[in-house]
């Protein structure tokens, strides 16, 4: 017997479950418990569906409805309740039992028999007719509880257990009869409607008759004893005329029935206390029983005794449950319960040595199947014989569970068959290639962990399971080597690709080892790994985790990664001859999908599956896969939008178009997906909805679609009277005017009623005579402000003059009328003023109309009239045009192709589809238009990656051709003297071609390429900073000589590298800043610290820091030197930022004494040290610190300048320091300071940073920064690049 680990596919945490229940179709099993909860879970994603919670105490029994939404469920309130679950609500309560329900079940065949059978403490069962909501019959006859009460499958059985200590098996054979002849309607009884009463009023005395003394209806067949105590549960066999037993004697027992008789056939022991449940394996025989003592036990009932052990910590076992069809148990706990299964149900199987063979196991045989003949054919090639005890039981794990063919070996077959029999062997088996069924040797056997893989030719590994090394065997089963692998942990071997390699499997980690040169030649994270999948090309590989699959290339470099929330099963890769998908797709299975994932990331559903298929092999719209029994099954499949969005991303767009015009594509999902990819002009040829189409329309500028949208939903708001769509004539005009199309615009004013717009857009377009037409609208709208704006649009000073009179507004209407020498206004409008005792003494003065250079307000006056201006070119793609659109040739195929590969003729497809794609195309009607090169460049598979560098490498495309206007004065003779000279480069563009120093970028005019140089390679972010020393770089380049009078100065470029003859296309500039420059900018930082002005020495030293990244050098002698300034400027800075800071926390003596030994930690030089530790020494021995006063001192009298003369009187001080000190030996308070620790200063915080600890750098001048709270902002010490950025570093070099 073997204690397993178990194959858990679902577990719960809850309080005590007492009754299990799984649905027959869905992946739901009902579990009630002991806090009288019902929760209904879908195991399948782990999710609780639905929760019923009316019953009052533990819920010990629930049971699901064979085809109806019901659930029965029984508890200690002694109810029994039927629930609908789509309605999440009770229906009923049945009332009858007297004591705690233990068991409820449905009849196996609830429709033509409506009954629920109960078990209870009150010493009967009974039997209830749920769709009249009557007790049938009630079952007397056990003396103490009934602990469980179950239907036989088929016939018309019933079992019972009982803490009386018997099995009682019950016929309800009359019972049966009595509801079919009583219970059917008149037309089958053949009872006339006039005795409908009477038979009412007779079934009515039945039921009292039954609820006082039971029924005969219902008859004891057998009384089984035999158990020592009382027994917990039994059941029936399902086909068998076998029943189990569990009872609190620890013992499960074994009884046979007859029509006459029953007996015990065999007592299985094992368990150490109650056993609590027990039932047959649907599937195997098998019997699994849980207990009291914390485990489950599996039996084999032929050869009687226990194979397989699982035992749980803590938790007592009360209740098992088994899938009528799928191979599931549930068993439930103290704290929950599991679902679980007790072997893996995926078939092992290998691809042969060609495309269309497969090798798989089903049973105890080897098959081999062909794809290439017609329906497929499978031949038996071997029988694997069972080796070890636990191969002796079938169910229990024992068959084999990882299949290899070695695809190097083309002169035999070679497989291996792994099993995890005794901790995982493996075998291999050798047979003719010719005659499969003919020649097989076998038995060269061995212990390995996890599948064997072939490497070679004769060459297979092994993971040995103790050492975890990498055995390497010839077919002779001789170890010819031993490699330990590069990681720890590996926990299995996995194809490789190619001869000689190996995938290692190392916890969450993909490994892809060289076994003969032992190196590493790829690594790649992927959680819970299963399986890995190559493409037949080696190209590619998709590796299949538990609930996501990685598809890397062959380096092990990761092209994409997905996640699904159920688990993934199994995936092939597509082998389709033509279309372009064969290695670019790969399809995969769920427990219920099949899904397709492309390398670029892009992912979708193809179709639902009934039951879990294992995939094989994918050619065109046909999946070849294994389901659980190992047979071969072809599903259809539409791979239709997978060959789209590879189409789209392949930038194959005569094959999208193609497949626009003849497939079905439509959806939200795939009009999302393309405006996603940058491509609405595709989607608008699906979407048939106005709205949608009128977004996608404006997305890709198409104003004529956008147009036609408009006006549907216009139409359609005013059907619903609702808005005449404001909004959309409003986008609509904003595109249009983006455009430059005036008329469109003027159209979606016009809709919108803007006037205040539509007047400018006239003004702007010169149209006068409507621009009237707006005056008269405004006027008849009673709109001052308009009248008056358009009256100024159209430099009409009456009407303006009118429009202020009119709204009183005199003073202003006198001063225009006045400025535009309108007298006879001017003069009523006077008369008006002094009317109403006003003046217009000094109106004129208050306007300024003694101003120089005044005029007045006149717009414009048009120049060219025309009916629309040149609109803004948007670029019509092929995509937009649909006529347009020119088949692809492997598409064309791949449809002509669809129906030969359904019909599987012969190998027709397999040759004749490679040699049309290879050749060249012979008809005209495929040869794509000229239109349809703009999207070449296509090398297919031949790509050489180079194409992809233009941009990183600095080469620039190839421009297009220019027209040559000056083609008619090359037309020369060939004996003519003049050529025209080709064009040459300017400087500028030699410099950046050059170099990728930001300094030649500068001096080149490109401050863009410049600022992004600085941001890649030290992280810049800021460059205000370095504005001033950018312009001098870029000013210091050129030279300007004056040229001839009248004529422009001449710029020429500074090269600093023509000292021997002018370098031509390698030209580079002389640039500004110099190493003397640095020199001279530090020697200042100097003399200022010496001094004690702090703030002259910082800028000095942020001064270098912000020309360092402008300094070109020339020698590696300067590079390190220039590093070194870097240092310096750095530890500086820093310096006087703590020295700031203890100024600033004067009084906190902790703070002033850590601060102060800080700035002894900063890296200066020896006088300026000195400095820095005469003062930390003063410091700490003032705050009573006197270890920490010690170690300064010590450190200044080590100082070589100490032994001079001139610091006799500090050498003196330090001595005595050290000897006040030694005597206190204690500090007065606790410091964040320890001189023996290494540590780096955070210069945010100014607190240590010890070695290890988390940290940040800028990643030009090095700051550090602890924690990482300063990620990703601006370094306080260069004050211009960001901290926590990993670049390349400073580049001091062309």
């Amino acid at each position: 017997q073997q204690h397993s680990i178990m194959l858990t596919k679902f577990e719960s945490k809850s309080a005590r479950v007492k009754g299990l229940a799984f649905h027959p179709v869905r992946p739901w099993v009902c579990a009630s418990l002991h806090n009288g909860v019902i929760q209904l879970w879908d195991y399948r994603v782990g999710t609780v569906i639905d929760r019923f919670e009316e019953h009052d105490g533990p819920v010990r029994g629930v049971d699901f409805h064979s085809h109806e939404p019901l659930i029965v469920s029984g508890g200690d309130d002694y109810k029994i309740k039927v629930w609908d679950y789509k309605l999440r609500r009770c229906l009923f309560t049945l009332l009858g039992h007297l004591d705690y329900i233990r068991t409820v079940q449905f009849h196996p065949n609830a429709s033509q028999f409506p009954w629920i059978l109960s078990a209870s403490d009150d010493q009967t069962l009974r039997l209830w007719d749920f769709s009249k909501r009557t007790c049938l019959s009630v079952l007397t006859g056990h003396n103490h509880y009934v602990m469980c009460a179950a239907f036989h499958p088929t016939e018309d059985l019933i079992v019972s257990a009982s803490l009386d200590q018997t099995v009682r098996v019950w016929d309800t054979t009359g019972l049966r009869k009595k509801q079919m002849g009583i219970g059917g309607p008149p037309e089958q009884t053949g009872m006339p409607d006039m005795h409908s009463a009477q038979s009412r009023a007779s079934a009515t005395a039945l039921n009292v008759q039954a609820e006082l003394f039971g029924t005969n209806d219902v008859v004891v067949k057998y009384v089984l004893e035999g158990h020592d105590r009382g027994v917990n549960w039994a059941s029936f066999h399902p086909t068998l005329p076998l029943l189990a037993s569990a009872a609190d004697d620890r013992q499960v027992k074994l009884w046979r029935m007859s029509e006459v008789k029953a007996w015990e056939v065999d007592t299985l022991r094992g368990h150490a206390n109650n056993v609590s449940c027990c039932l047959f394996h649907p599937k195997h025989d098998l019997v699994v029983s849980n207990s009291e003592d914390r485990s489950i036990r599996v039996f084999d009932v032929s050869k009687r005794v226990g194979v397989q052990t699982f035992r749980r910590e803590g938790d007592r076992f009360w209740i098992l449950a088994a899938h009528k069809t799928q191979n599931l148990l549930a068993a439930g706990h103290d704290s929950g319960m599991i679902v679980f299964k007790l072997e893996r149900e995926r078939p092992a199987s290998a691809h042969g040595p060609s495309a269309n063979q497969l090798y798989y196991v089903r049973g105890r045989e080897l098959f081999s199947h062909d794809y290439a003949r017609s329906g497929g054919v499978d031949v038996p090639v071997a029988s694997l014989r069972r080796v070890g005890q636990q191969a002796q039981t079938d169910g229990i794990g024992s068959a084999p569970r990882y299949l290899a063919y070695n695809q190097h070996n083309p002169s035999e077959g070679n497989v291996l068959v792994c099993s995890d029999v005794d901790g995982g062997t493996y075998e291999l088996v050798t047979f003719s290639l010719t005659n499969a069924s003919g020649s097989v040797t076998d038995g060269k056997r061995g212990n390995c962990l996890g599948p064997a893989v072939f490497l070679g030719r004769n060459r297979f590994a092994v993971l040995d399971r103790h050492q975890r090394q990498i055995v390497v065997k010839n077919l002779n089963n001789e170890t010819t080597k031993r490699v330990q692998p590069p990681v720890p942990n590996v926990d299995g071997l996995m194809e490789g690709g190619a001869s000689g390699r190996l995938m290692l499997r190392a916890e969450d980690r993909a490994i892809l080892f060289e076994v003969q040169s032992r190196r590493v030649l790829g690594e790649i994270t992927a959680p819970k790994i299963k399986n890995v999948v190559w493409a037949p090309d080696g190209s590619k590989v998709a590796i299949l985790c538990k609930y996501g699959v990685v598809i890397a290339d062959r380096q092990l470099e990761q092209l994409c990664s997905i996640s699904d929330n159920v688990r993934i099963k199994s995936g092939a890769w597509d082998v389709s001859p033509t279309g372009g998908t064969a290695n670019q797709m790969f399809i995969y299975t769920t427990l219920n999908h099949v899904k397709y994932v492309l390398p670029s990331g892009d992912t979708g559903t193809i179709r639902t599956l009934d039951n879990p298929l294992y995939a094989m092999r994918v050619v065109k719209d046909q999946l070849f896969c294994l389901d659980r029994e190992a047979r071969p099954r072809v599903v259809s499949i539409d791979t239709t939008e997978a060959r789209f969005k590879l189409a789209l991303a392949n930038k194959r767009y005569g094959q999208v178009m193609h497949m626009v015009k003849h497939s079905r594509l439509c959806g939200r999902a795939i009009v999302a997906y393309l405006q996603s990819k940058g491509f609405p002009e595709v989607a608008l040829h699906f979407v048939r909805e106005p709205r949608t189409r009128f977004r996608l329309a404006l997305a890709c500028g198409n104003i004529e679609a956008a147009m036609e949208s408009a006006f549907a939903l216009e139409q359609l708001s005013e059907q619903e009277g609702g808005a005449s769509g404001r909004d959309v004539w409003g986008e609509l005009g904003s595109e249009a005017l983006r455009q430059g199309n005036h008329q469109v615009v003027e159209m979606s004013y016009q809709r919108t009623k803007d006037f205040d717009r539509l007047s400018f857009l006239y003004l702007l377009t010169g149209d006068t005579e409507k621009l009237r037409k707006m005056l008269k609208i405004s006027n008849m709208r009673g709109d001052i402000m308009g009248r008056y704006h358009n009256a100024l649009l159209l430099g009409d000073a009456t009407e303006r003059v009118q429009v202020l009179e009119q709204s009183g507004n005199l003073p202003l209407a006198y001063v225009c009328a006045v400025m535009h020498h309108l007298d006879d206004d001017a003069e009523r409008i006077k008369i008006a003023i002094e009317t109403n005792d006003g003046s217009v003494e000094g109106l004129m003065e208050k306007v300024g109309e003694g101003r120089a250079g005044k005029c007045l307000l006149q717009p414009p006056t048009p120049i060219i009239r025309q009916n629309n201006w040149p609109t803004l070119e948007v670029q019509k793609t092929t995509l937009e045009d649909l006529s347009m659109a020119q088949p692809d040739p492997e598409e064309e195929a791949y449809n002509e192709g669809a129906q030969a590969a359904a019909s599987g003729d012969g190998p027709d497809w397999e040759d004749n589809d490679f040699e049309d794609a290879g050749a060249a195309p012979k008809s005209s009607a495929i040869v794509p238009d000229a239109d349809d090169y703009d999207f070449g460049d296509d090398d297919g598979d031949w790509g050489d990656d180079l194409d992809d560098l233009g941009d990183e490498l600095g080469v620039a495309e190839a421009p297009k051709a220019p027209v040559n206007e000056m083609a008619g004065l090359q037309d020369v003779s060939d004996d003519a003297t003049f050529q025209m000279p080709a064009a040459g480069r300017p400087p500028a563009g030699c410099w950046v071609a050059n170099s990728s120093h930001a300094a030649d970028h500068i001096a080149a005019g490109g401050a863009t390429s410049a600022m992004q140089l600085l941001n890649r390679q030290i992280a810049a972010s800021d460059f205000a900073v370095l504005k001033k020393d950018m312009i001098g770089c870029y000013l210091g380049s050129m030279l300007s000589v004056p040229g001839i009078p009248g004529s422009a100065s001449m710029n020429m470029p500074l090269l600093r590298n023509d000292s021997s003859g002018h370098p031509g296309n390698e030209s580079l500039p002389r640039t500004s800043l110099k190493m003397t420059t640095l020199v001279a900018g530090i020697k200042n930082g100097y003399r200022a610290f010496q001094g004690g002005k702090f703030n002259d020495s910082k800028t000095a030293f942020q001064s270098v820091l912000t020309q360092i990244p402008l300094v070109v050098i020339d020698s590696k002698s300067e590079a390190a030197e220039i590093k070194e300034m870097l240092e310096i400027c750095r530890e500086y800075i820093t310096a006087i930022r703590i020295k700031a800071a203890m100024a600033e926390a004067g009084p906190d003596p902790v703070r002033a004494t850590e601060l102060s030994a800080y700035f002894t930690h900063c890296n200066l030089q020896p006088v300026h040290l000195l400095l820095a530790l005469r003062s930390a020494m003063g410091t700490a021995f003032k705050h009573k610190n006197y270890i920490v006063a010690a170690g300064f001192a010590r450190r200044l009298l080590e100082l070589p300048d100490m032994s001079s003369e001139r610091n006799a009187d500090l050498r003196v001080k330090a001595t005595k320091v050290l000897q006040k000190s030694e005597q206190m030996a204690r500090n007065e308070h606790e410091l964040n300071y320890d001189e023996s620790t290494a540590f780096t200063i955070d210069c945010a915080a100014f607190a240590p940073v010890k070695v290890g600890a988390p940290a940040l750098k800028c990643s030009y001048c090095g700051s550090n920064y602890g924690g990482d709270g300063m990620k990703n902002k601006v370094c306080m010490t260069c004050n211009f690049c960001t901290v926590g950025v990993q670049t390349i570093g400073l580049v001091t070099g062309s």
